[in-house]
């Protein structure tokens, strides 16, 4: 079956950087398109990044310079390192695969960024 699991999450100052990982496993990886989500308290899923299986990526204005999503084949996983973080990037952040018509999710890893 697919997983995804996330990890790399922590407490972080402002200014700071993470590097999330997000394991997958129970697919092809590299053919499909993957991509990070976050939610904060009090609000709606939000797309941070995404990249393609041919290595384009998107990215949410909100990060753009400051994050930058990768993959490595060899190792099943998707990467987000998140540079000059601000508290408002504060969320829990989810990976997520696009297998055709079904998406699936991993169950989240908690970034706060706080002084």
């Amino acid at each position: 079956q697919v997983q995804l699991v996330e990890s790399g999450g922590g407490l972080v100052q402002p200014g700071g950087s993470l590097r999330l990982s997000c394991a997958a496993s129970g697919f092809t990886f590299g053919v499909y398109p993957m991509s990070w989500y976050r939610q904060a308290p009090g609000k709606e899923r939000e797309l941070v990044a995404s990249i393609t299986h041919v290595g384009g990526s998107n990215y949410a204005d909100a990060v753009k310079g400051r994050f930058t999503i990768s993959s490595d084949n060899a190792k099943n996983t998707v990467y987000l390192q998140m540079n000059s973080l601000k508290p408002e990037d504060t969320a829990v952040y989810y990976c997520k695969a696009d297998l055709y018509v079904t998406a699936y999710w991993g169950q989240g890893t908690q970034v706060t960024v706080s002084s």
